[in-house]
């Protein structure tokens, strides 16, 4: 009996268990810090240009490939990259050495795959070759395809590979047509390239496609290079009786390619398998078109998830299955468009079949615009590259293995926007969410990446563009660390240089464990080529009586020894200058059409005054810009040692850095589109260059500069298309003449412009350098639109509570409650408005504002009444039905009028509070719902 009971207590126990186990597990994986993913560049500044793909071994070394025709190695050990061997390779139209996979057996075999264009013959072939000792054996070279392409005025060249777990490979193969806005169905003699019905829609051609076949070790010494797999798209034999009914059906095996597994394919890169569904996932580079039109839609690039073989569409369909007319391009007349689910190829150069399976949507699509059903994918430039599905399962024994909220998630970057995305799907496969994965990372055109075998996520970086892929190419492996962290290192120094002897204070603050580690700290101060002085407390203070370039480095240490650096420059032995740029007026805010006097002021202890002409006017750099909404002025640094171009627009080049253009572009070099030079040089002297160009930005084009179109840009507004514009076409002026160092200015909001933005002033000044480097220094005044958003204030106090309708955000104001601003220059500042939001429910009573300086019960400036018509829509002249939906802050025909208030007149900066008052609201009443605060001359 006690047996009996004993058993019956554990078998509780085990269900017990078995219970809380099931809901452990069953709770939804916390979403890791973003800190705890950290960015290890692997490969020397300067060892690559031009990556296109790469592979890992489990002991960290990497092979790479370059498009040029370089096989290269990273030595994990030795921390270098060496050249293997260089294959002859044809690299115009995109082509070259595009595409590279190891043998699943490598390790035994010594197998690599390498997919390029032969140098002399217009072939793409797939080859089979020995790396032995890292050496490329070249009688080993085994042919396993050949795919003939065109290569006059072609692009799109795929080369992803990805091996299953039965040994079958998959590449991606593109599909080989001029470039266009739109579909290439031209079936004019003699322009079979611009025809993709006889690539990406023939059945009988590999072009415009995603294969699948299993190579075989015996290569071409005597029997078949590869065989095919069973369920590709087209079966290897003519019984087609048992195929699934969503394939073509047909018996004339010489219409079809059986290698096929995903037709319809434009430009795909680089593909995927999720190991536990056996999914095929790749990025699909989309055409140039950025505008709907009445006969074909805009492009879009796409993500795409193949559950089993099919036609995904191209040249017929893209995005959602927006269907492409059937363009007669003799008569210059868009055709009929074809039905998704039953298309069909009559074009004169299909050599397949007619009759096509039905066409695939998009998994995941976005057009230049913003998404409206992907929105957080951005906008501008787009190139969808793809990348690997997380299982855990695939590691053994990771070093570093990714948390669990990442299982079953897609890891997808796109080259142009310089980000990847973790997409989640649910359980029936089908798109859920996507999220910006380990956002503090911003990879610089991501190229390839991939889960190596120790469980870390590896990322091939091209660099900017061609002509800087060379400098700033590299791989970056991403750790995940689930345990203790790096300190985060922040070093900054109380001067940048000066005089001698010169005495500077270091300081560590910033410096954090974000474990909550006590930290130690170790600084070394060293000249170049010199031996270090060591300092060991947080914040030293040091002199220099030597001239010199020196690096001071701060290194933080955590409890369990793990540690960061980072280092800041000190020039010994040149005063830096000092620049100040003063405004007649308000400091804060511009009002539009009131004209604003500046003067800028620049002393150096070594080159003397502007005020005595010792500093030429002529070398201070002056600039006024307006900038949009959003724009971050952290990014606006000069650094530069002339007044150029490149000082002058300081501007124009962060909004270029935001946006692709030097992905295309270079100042000297052609990359994908001609130079800024050459842009420059052709179109100087044309007085009408600047709205064409702006125009061309915004709007794309095509034709000028070769068959290569230039994407839209719709999200640049016009004003920030003209300012980079006018940047290009100064490019070459090595000292042109800046804005007066003392002059007047009348701000005024752009055309286009929404008048939410504001105006930058600055004026720099880069000293002569002596025995050591220059220093530049600048001033720098921002000016905002007057108006001052209550769920911005920098206090919000007593009740006041931020509050969303639609898609208005407003403050909800309550008695006794109050909001501050810091630092509020008032100078000219007579009068103040506020602007309630309009509500449809009767829950506020009106109120008092009262405007107070430098603290809540500061001195009393005035006091504005906001009284319950300004706001209830019911109390409204005319009533509810005159008002529907109208908003009184931006209508100019409602009659209701804001209160607005006579304040006594202040000048300077001061911190400026509001207090809501009501003598009759009790304390749990909301008084008004406040918008905005308008300031007035």
């Amino acid at each position: 009996m006690r047996h009996q009971i004993a058993l019956f207590t554990v078998c509780i126990l085990l269900l017990l268990a078995g219970g809380l186990f099931v809901s452990f597990v069953g709770e939804e994986p916390k979403k890791p810090e973003a800190n705890r993913f950290t960015p290890v560049v692997l490969t020397p500044e300067g060892s690559l240009n031009e990556p296109m793909v790469f592979e890992v071994l489990k002991d960290g070394t990497a092979y790479i490939i370059e498009r040029h025709g370089r096989l290269k190695k990273f030595d994990p050990v030795t921390q270098t990259v060496s050249l293997i061997a260089t294959i002859p390779v044809f690299t115009g139209n995109e082509q070259g050495l595009v595409g590279f996979t190891l043998d699943p057996n490598f390790a035994k075999n010594h197998w690599i795959y390498l997919y390029y264009a032969l140098p002399t013959e217009s072939k793409m072939v797939l080859t089979r070759w020995d790396l032995v000792n890292d050496k490329l054996v070249e009688s080993s070279r085994k042919v396993l395809l050949e795919i003939p392409v065109d290569r006059e005025g072609t692009s799109h060249t795929g080369g992803g590979m990805v091996w299953d777990a039965n040994g079958n490979l998959y590449l991606t193969v593109g599909n080989n047509s001029g470039n266009s806005y739109v579909a290439q169905t031209d079936e004019r003699p003699g322009r079979s390239k611009w025809d993709d019905q006889r690539g990406a829609a023939n059945t009988n051609d590999l072009r415009g496609k995603i294969l699948r076949i299993h190579p075989e070790p015996n290569g071409t010494a005597g029997a078949a290079p590869y065989t095919i797999p069973d369920g590709n798209l087209f079966p290897k034999d003519t019984d087609a009786s048992d195929r699934d009914a969503s394939v073509v059906r047909h018996t004339d095996r010489s219409k079809t390619r059986p290698e096929i597994y995903v037709m319809g394919i434009r430009n795909a890169w680089r593909p995927s398998l999720d190991s536990k569904t056996g999914w095929l996932y790749w990025g699909e580079i989309g055409p140039d078109a950025d505008k709907d039109t009445e006969n074909a839609p805009r492009g879009y690039d796409e993500f795409n998830q193949a559950r089993k073989p099919g036609f995904f569409g191209w040249p017929y369909f893209i995005g959602d299955n927006y269907a492409y007319p059937i363009f007669d391009f003799a008569t210059n007349k868009p055709g009929p468009k074809l039905d998704p689910n039953k298309p069909v190829n009559r074009s004169p150069n299909n050599t397949g079949l007619t009759e096509l399976p039905p066409a695939q949507p998009a998994f995941i699509y976005y057009p230049y615009a913003v998404s409206e059903k992907f929105p957080l994918v951005g906008s501008s430039s787009r190139a969808a590259i793809g990348g690997p599905i997380y299982r855990r399962s695939d590691f053994r024994n990771p070093k570093r293995p990714y948390p669990a909220y990442y299982e079953g998630k897609w890891l997808a970057a796109d080259l142009s926007r310089f980000w990847i995305m973790a997409i989640a799907m649910d359980a029936n496969g089908n798109y859920e969410s996507m999220e910006r994965f380990a956002p503090d990372y911003h990879p610089r055109q991501p190229i390839d990446l991939k889960f190596g075998p120790d469980g870390d996520l590896y990322v091939l970086e091209y660099g900017g563009n061609t002509s800087l892929s060379a400098v700033e190419a590299r791989l970056v492996r991403i750790e995940y660390n689930a345990g203790n962290r790096k300190p985060v290192v922040q070093a900054s120094a109380s001067k940048k240089g000066g005089a001698l002897p010169l005495t500077v204070s270091l300081s560590s603050a910033g410096t954090k464990d974000y474990d909550g580690d006590a930290l130690k700290y170790e600084w070394k101060v060293a000249p170049a080529g010199g031996a270090p002085r060591v300092f060991t407390t947080a914040n030293p203070t040091l002199t220099f009586d030597k001239a010199g370039v020196y690096t001071a480095t701060l290194t933080a240490t955590d409890a369990k020894g793990a540690k960061n650096s980072q280092s800041v420059r000190i020039i010994a032995g040149n005063e830096p200058p000092v620049v100040t740029l003063a405004l007649a007026g308000n400091s804060r805010f511009f009002f539009p059409n009131k004209p604003i006097n500046y003067q800028v002021a620049v002393s150096d202890k070594e080159d003397g005054t502007l005020a005595n002409g010792q500093i030429n006017p002529a070398q201070v750099a002056m600039s006024i810009d307006y900038v949009s909404e959003g724009f971050d002025l952290v990014d606006v640094q000069m650094g530069h040692q002339r007044v150029d171009a490149a000082t002058q627009f300081a501007v124009a080049r962060t909004l270029m850095g935001k946006s692709d253009c030097n992905t295309c572009h270079a100042i000297n070099a052609k990359a994908v589109g001609p130079s800024f030079t050459d842009i420059a040089n052709k179109y100087k002297a044309d007085p009408t260059a600047v709205d064409r160009l702006v125009k061309k930005i915004r709007e794309g084009g095509s034709g000028v500069w070769g068959e290569t179109a230039m994407p839209a840009h719709p999200t640049v507004s016009q004003h920030e298309a003209r300012t980079i514009t006018n940047y290009i076409l100064n490019i070459t002026n090595k000292a042109i003449s800046t804005l007066p160092v003392q002059g007047t200015f009348t701000p005024s909001i752009p055309e286009g412009e929404s008048g939410n933005g504001f105006y930058i002033l600055r004026a720099a000044y880069t000293d002569r350098p002596t025995k050591v480097p220059s220093h530049t220094a600048e001033s720098m005044v921002v000016l905002r639109r007057p108006q001052l958003i209550p769920t911005d204030a920098d206090v919000i106090q007593g009740g006041a509570v931020r509050d969303q309708l639609d898609e208005f955000t407003f403050l909800t104001t309550k008695p006794n409650s109050y909001i501050g601003y810091k630092q509020i220059d008032l100078t000219g500042i007579r009068q103040i408005e506020f602007r309630p939001n309009w509500h449809l429910y009767d829950i506020y009573t009106g109120g008092e504002v009262e405007i107070r300086l430098d603290s809540p019960t500061g001195p009393l400036l005035g006091t504005a009444e906001v009284k319950e018509e300004y706001f209830n829509i019911n109390k409204m002249p005319g009533g509810r039905d005159s008002f529907w939906g109208r908003e009184p802050r931006n209508d100019k025909n409602a009659k209701t009028t804001p209160a607005r208030v006579i304040i006594q007149e202040t000048s300077g900066k001061h911190d400026l509070y509001f207090v809501f008052k009501s003598a009759k609201a009790s304390p749990k009443d909301a008084l008004f719902p406040l918008a905005t605060i308008n300031l007035y001359e």
